[in-house]
């Protein structure tokens, strides 16, 4: 079974929980680290702030457990949507929970263009976005190792 939670501010808990196993699960799929999220900079105040300043952030459930994680924020008032923070835990892959995610993005976007940026050598990441209907826009001007990918506004969120 999978369950979507928005979160709020005062679920920062869970969301610190999932950021720190993505960082260390995934150190090079991020622009931030483990280290930077750790010892001082491990503050309420911040990981609250983290919740409050990027205004969609979900954790995805698998049988109960927390599994998943994903943000977005308007690029600009009623512009496109980026898609950031994405990140599936190894024991839930493959289980539906990144299409949750993905889905929940979409629901959030409706009527707007959402972009991200992946990894190049991400292939389950590229196919997964492929296959909510993002496309390949080139590379990324932030990161060398990252293509852009684009989804059309016109398209609703996959079942």
């Amino acid at each position: 079974m999978i369950e979507v939670q928005v979160l709020r501010p005062d679920d920062w808990r869970i969301w610190r929980q999932l950021r720190q196993e993505a960082l260390t699960d995934a150190p090079a799929a991020f622009g931030s680290t483990l280290v930077e999220w750790t010892g001082p900079g491990d503050t309420e105040p911040r990981w609250r702030a983290r919740l409050t300043d990027v205004p969609f952030n979900v954790i995805v459930r698998w049988c109960g457990i927390p599994s998943g994680m994903v943000s977005a924020y308007n690029i600009a008032d009623d512009g496109p949507v980026e898609l950031i923070s994405m990140w599936v835990a190894p024991l839930a892959r493959g289980r539906g929970v990144a299409d949750a995610a993905v889905n929940a993005v979409l629901r959030w976007a409706v009527g707007r263009p959402v972009g991200l940026s992946v990894k190049v050598d991400n292939q389950a990441a590229i196919l997964l976005y492929q296959r909510h209907g993002f496309a390949d826009a080139g590379p990324s001007p932030d990161d060398p190792g990252e293509r852009r990918m684009l989804r059309s506004m016109t398209l609703n969120p996959t079942p």
